[in-house]
């Protein structure tokens, strides 16, 4: 399959999220496609994973649906792959987010637009840290994955959560 299936799972999150911050018009709009944006682009990367989950070999021990770029002259490859934990995982974090989105849509009365930005970011972060095979890639993956945490603690949270953020 010549379709760059990780990296579409990788990034159907994050121009979800780039889709709810350049969105425009007066509050009530914004917040309602951002919510219709933000359950859109996770549930359709759930069903991507639900089709990768079917395409996953399981009679194999390799790395699957490998990807690689060269980035940075050689130093580093852009190399994404999943191995059968990374699968697990994968199809745990895009079942889990459009709960996520969910159940912050019903519960948060404020900042839902930073709220949704920061749920699909993190999980853009997420899936990255799970299919990244380079280790410069999974550690960018890995400590972006703490700024929309801390954003989302720090803006978000309920009682000392300045304290709670750091």
């Amino acid at each position: 399959m010549n379709f760059p299936i990780l990296s579409a799972i990788i990034f159907i999150p994050l121009i979800g999220a780039l889709f709810i911050l350049i969105t425009k018009g007066n509050q009530k709009n914004i917040e309602n496609n951002s919510k219709y944006v933000a359950i859109f682009s996770s549930l359709a990367n759930f069903l991507l994973s639900i089709f990768l989950w079917f395409s996953f070999d399981t009679t194999t021990p390799d790395f699957q649906f490998v990807e690689e770029k060269n980035w940075m002259s050689g130093f580093v490859k852009f190399q994404l792959g999943i191995d059968g934990i990374s699968i697990l995982f994968i199809m745990l974090t895009t079942f889990i987010t459009p709960i996520c989105i969910f159940s912050g849509i019903h519960s948060l009365k404020f900042k839902i637009k930073e709220f949704l930005i920061a749920i699909l970011v993190m999980e853009t972060l997420m899936i990255g840290v799970f299919c990244s095979l380079d280790l410069v890639i999974f550690y960018l993956f890995f400590e972006g994955g703490l700024i929309p945490m801390f954003f989302n603690h720090r803006y978000l949270g309920r009682s000392k959560k300045s304290l709670f953020s750091l």
